[in-house]
């Protein structure tokens, strides 16, 4: 089912000061930094090899991001695969009893660099 580990979705309350610290820590910068709309969020990616890291700083209170945040605390949110066909994996997975954020594919379209 997956074809490969495509990025590993973190929340964060500082997207600066997380940033800062990957920069610090890890000698590597952003490879895209945007403003999403759909998500409310403000979003870091970091390239690592053929994977990503993207840091999540919600910029609503409501949003999903925030009451995440709010309930758990910074750390992992999601982990996303790259897979061939999106709506049978998800399928596949719910079935398994794996936790969805999303029930059907959807197309991120705000990329901005």
């Amino acid at each position: 089912m997956f074809e490969k580990l495509d990025h590993i979705g973190i929340a964060v309350k500082d997207l600066e000061q997380a940033m800062t610290l990957y920069r610090e820590a890890f000698g590597i910068g952003p490879s895209l930094v945007y403003e999403s709309s759909y998500t409310k969020a403000k979003i870091a990616f970091f390239t690592i090899g053929e994977s990503r890291i993207e840091l999540i700083q919600p910029t609503n209170p409501e949003s999903l991001m925030a009451k995440f945040l709010e309930k758990r605390g910074e750390g992992i949110h999601h982990i996303s695969f790259k897979v061939k066909d999106v709506d049978s994996s998800l399928t596949e997975l719910q079935g398994r009893g794996i936790e969805l954020i999303d029930k059907k594919a959807r197309k991120v379209r705000e990329m901005r660099r």
